[in-house]
């Protein structure tokens, strides 16, 4: 990658909400390209490891178990984490956990290409803007990919010095969490 070429994109529009113990960082942001396209990358286990962060044994279109393995450079042994696809409507809506995790993408249909929206749940209030940092970057990403100008993935260190602590400290402003 020319890390000339790469800035990020202007913030995604995110909420907060809270339920019970549980934690959900609301992202929507607009893509270019149709709802089948992205839903291609949010499922096809060749595209996942070109900008998600983590990859998958087998094709998340369809309902049951499957493996997410991170590619953040963690621990091999803590890499993997089971994971459950839960609902998978292509090319609307597809939800499956992540560890404890729950990940909800919807997808619309609009003028512009598709209207996304991720539902991440988590445990604990004080990840939800490092979350929308995170899938900030990973989605631009996944836009470059869909344009057909890969970048690769920007995960784990090499996030840092892709404009990260810069996302992490703007989401924690818009969405009134500290760390």
């Amino acid at each position: 990658m020319n890390d000339d070429q790469f800035e990020p994109s202007p913030l995604a529009d995110v909420e907060f909400r809270t339920t019970g113990t549980r934690a959900t960082l609301v992202f929507v942001r607009q893509l270019r390209h149709s709802p089948a396209k992205v839903w291609a990358a949010l499922t096809d286990p060749a595209q996942l490891p070109q900008w998600a962060p983590f990859t998958a044994d087998r094709d998340l279109g369809q309902l049951g178990t499957t493996t997410l393995t991170k590619t953040d450079g963690q621990d091999p042994a803590t890499a993997a984490l089971p994971a459950q696809v839960t609902h998978c409507e292509p090319p609307t809506l597809l939800e499956y956990t992540w560890g404890d995790d729950v990940l909800r993408w919807q997808l619309e249909a609009n003028e512009g290409g598709t209207l996304l929206t991720l539902l991440h749940t988590t445990d604990d209030p004080t990840m939800v803007p490092k979350v929308a940092a995170g899938w900030h970057l990973c989605l631009d990403v996944a836009e470059r990919l869909l344009d057909g100008r890969p970048v690769g993935p920007i995960v784990g260190a090499a996030a840092m010095d892709h404009g990260w602590p810069a996302l992490h400290d703007a989401y924690a402003a818009a969405l009134s969490i500290a760390d």
